[in-house]
């Protein structure tokens, strides 16, 4: 049996990229074999098994032959005979169409090296259409390497919208969906990601609230310009994933707040976007103008900010909208601004608000609901007394 190094860990490594997964490919082999080797098999629906020493993983060559709807309508055959051809054209893209042998040879059938000499995101054949996910794992890939100049082949971005017309998205799950989206949310230019989903027709059926970003009547600047500019902006400050999806939907509410928490809690509730993403995005939409006029707030107002974003028990929020206002004032209004000093005062405010205790208002002889009070009325009275010494400086 003959062994290959497969797919991203080839792709990555000619084009200087870390390796951090490695994939193996078996050739000529049964479960019998690997099994009698030390080999622990784990796929369910096909021959995939663990190296006994890395815990890599090894898949028996195999093809797929298209028996039903979506993604899992595959029926698979794995056996001796299947050759390293017969496996690799079953794969999306040329670039992940390749493998190599123990002694660095690299197998190439369908010209991925060339492909990614000239930064080509091309499918590897006509199966391609076969597997509507794919739609978002080629997008994802477009997301992931645009810093690297890859562009999507023009003939695979009509398969794509061919994908979408014939209504095969509507066999993806929604856990697919959103896992394919978090990891474009994660990658270099996640914008590109959901570019692409609207040249090729997908977006309106995944995302169709956020079709609405680009419809504009008045001349201005479309809020689809303007979010990618803002995602842009927030890869630039911060890795989570939480923050970049609350600012892929921080527009949402460019005509009305309500409109925006109804058209986020919609999304949300289809995609199974996770509690906090979601918690964070309907914040930041409701909250993210007062923060760019907290110098002009009153204490009180700041206070009720607080009380509204559950700062007390979710003390990261603050940080987490600050990232997001920044992004938004740097990437919409003062492009050229070299900081945001309303995210200082913002901390700054919290902090001081933090500091005072609870416990001297119990001790005062405050019970109840007036401890609350109280506390709101300490608090408010710290930053107020804070904001008179600044204005004074």
């Amino acid at each position: 049996m003959d062994i290959y190094l497969v797919g991203g860990a080839v792709r990555d490594a000619l084009l200087g990229l870390p390796v951090s997964d490695r994939d193996w490919m078996v050739v000529g082999a049964t479960p019998e074999m690997m099994l009698a080797r030390g080999y622990q098999q784990v796929g369910r629906d096909f021959p995939v098994f663990l190296h006994p020493d890395t815990r890599e993983e090894y898949a028996l060559a195999r093809t797929e032959r298209k028996t039903g709807a979506g993604y899992t309508g595959f029926a698979c055959y794995s056996a001796p005979d299947v050759t390293l051809e017969d496996d690799l054209q079953r794969r999306d893209l040329t670039i992940n169409a390749m493998a190599q042998s123990a002694d660095g040879t690299l197998h190439d059938p369908y010209h991925g090296a060339d492909d990614l000499k000239n930064r080509v995101l091309r499918h590897v054949s006509a199966a391609f259409t076969e597997d509507p996910l794919r739609v978002l794992r080629v997008a994802r890939f477009a997301a992931r390497f645009a810093p690297q100049g890859f562009v999507i082949a023009p003939e695979t971005l009509a398969l794509m919208s061919a994908i979408t017309q014939q209504g095969e998205l509507a066999h993806l799950t929604a856990e697919r969906v959103w896992k394919e989206t978090e990891k474009a949310l994660n990658s270099p230019c996640p914008d590109i990601y959901f570019a692409v989903l609207r040249d090729c027709g997908a977006l309106t059926v995944l995302f169709p609230e956020l079709e609405t970003l680009f419809c504009t009547s008045d001349g201005q600047t479309g809020y689809d310009i303007l979010t990618a500019a803002l995602l842009r902006r927030t890869v630039l400050l911060t890795d989570s994933t939480d923050i970049r999806f609350a600012a892929l939907c921080l527009y949402l509410s460019c005509h009305s707040i309500a409109e925006g928490t109804a058209a986020i809690q919609k999304m949300s509730e289809r995609l199974r976007v996770p509690n906090p993403a979601r918690d964070l995005a309907l914040l930041a939409t409701r909250d993210y103008r007062t923060v760019h006029d907290i110098s002009h707030l009153t204490a009180d107002d700041i206070i009720t900010l607080f009380d509204s974003l559950d700062a007390w028990r979710k003390p990261e929020r603050i940080s987490q909208l600050a990232i997001l206002c920044e992004a938004d004032y740097c990437s919409r209004i003062a492009p050229d601004a070299a900081d945001y000093p309303q995210a200082q005062l913002l901390a700054e405010a919290f902090t001081l608000a933090q500091r005072v205790a609870v416990k001297p208002v119990i001790e005062a002889g405050f019970k109840g609901a007036d401890i609350k009070a109280e506390l709101t009325r300490r608090r408010a009275e710290a930053i107020r007394e804070w904001q008179q010494k600044s204005r004074s400086l």
